[in-house]
């Protein structure tokens, strides 16, 4: 089951204090991004945070699942996703933890002979 854009548009609100958060869709899911960043998926209507130690350490009680078969697990959030300041706060610290995005390399132009 692919998930709708109002489920996205609900976690991007509940989290709009951690940064630009954008969300892409791909294959009927959707990635989320801080300032470009990646750290999060949504997966039929659920949401899934990329695993830090730091995030473990704040959830504490951690449910685990993948967003999509044959993915490594995440953190699968669920009673405390209407809880805007806890989910933010977990986003902030996960973004500490995770690396920066690597930059992208400029595709090259071939000249042609006319």
């Amino acid at each position: 089951m692919a998930s709708n854009q109002d489920f996205a548009d609900f976690v991007v609100g509940q989290i709009q204090k951690t940064g630009t958060i954008t969300t892409k869709k791909m294959f009927g899911e959707y990635a989320i991004y801080s300032n470009g960043k990646i750290f999060g998926l949504i997966c039929d209507n659920q949401l899934y945070i990329k695993p830090t130690l730091s995030g473990r350490e704040y959830i504490t009680d951690v449910t685990e699942a993948p967003p999509y078969p044959g993915a490594k697990p995440s953190f699968l959030i669920q009673d405390k996703i209407e809880d805007s300041d806890w989910l933010s706060e977990l986003v902030r610290i996960t973004l500490k933890e995770l690396p920066d995005p690597k930059p992208k390399r400029k595709k090259s132009v071939k000249n042609s002979k006319k």
